[in-house]
């Protein structure tokens, strides 16, 4: 049978910002409890008592501080770089779309820094491209079916050395940073060494400095 002890963990469990709040100590136990009393109340089927909500909450936050401190710095390099008038589209792929790309890379100088991301999933494809190309892409794209479009934006990269592919939770980690300061990540653009988040221009320096501030912390 089910305590509140073991619903507050899977209440918190079930968003990353509540767990993020708790290891950063920027939420009230009272007033969180206070909103979570209700559906404890419905999965236990029973009333239960406010100050027994913010006791199991101040237990969790204490393990969740515990083994947030306990995690290991992760052993890899990295280097921070932005890249700016980026324009990103996506498509509804066929076997026109894909012909494309090859007049497409045709284009594109990709030794002279360039940027050219092309995304194949099973029904659509998107196309995160330098802006200097948008109208080259778009006379390219002109039968195509585009589901979304995006103008001025900046891909900031993040460059790996060392066991980037084999460290479990860091893509998750740097997500959740970004999510959790309210930022949107319109792509998320990833090879073996590198990472990239594409962001609107507006969002992009609050972007790096979280990104950053991420990376000191996680890394060593």
């Amino acid at each position: 049978m089910s305590t509140v002890s073991q619903e507050v963990k899977n209440i918190i469990d079930e968003s990353p910002f509540l767990s993020e709040m708790l290891i950063r100590d920027i939420v009230s136990f009272s007033n969180l409890a206070f909103e979570m009393k209700p559906k404890i109340e419905e999965r236990l089927n029973k009333n239960v008592n406010q100050p027994a909500i913010v006791m199991a909450l101040r237990r969790y936050a204490d393990e969740l501080k515990a083994e947030d401190n306990r995690k290991e710095k992760i052993k890899i390099n990295y280097e921070l770089s932005m890249k700016t008038n980026i324009y990103d589209v996506n498509l509804q792929r066929n076997e026109l779309s894909l012909k494309m790309l090859n007049r497409l890379y045709e284009c594109v100088q990709l030794e002279k820094g360039d940027f050219l991301n092309v995304s194949l999933g099973t029904f659509e494809m998107s196309i995160a491209i330098s802006d200097k190309y948008q109208a080259v892409l778009k006379e390219l794209i002109k039968d195509e079916v585009v589901l979304n479009e995006f103008a001025d934006l900046v891909a900031i990269n993040i460059a790996f050395s060392g066991n980037f592919v084999e460290t479990p939770g860091l893509v998750y980690l740097a997500v959740r940073r970004l999510a959790f300061e309210n930022i949107n990540v319109i792509e998320i653009l990833s090879t073996m060494n590198v990472l990239t988040f594409v962001v609107e221009r507006s969002e992009s320096m609050r972007a790096y400095e979280v990104l950053q501030s991420f990376l000191l912390d996680t890394t060593a």
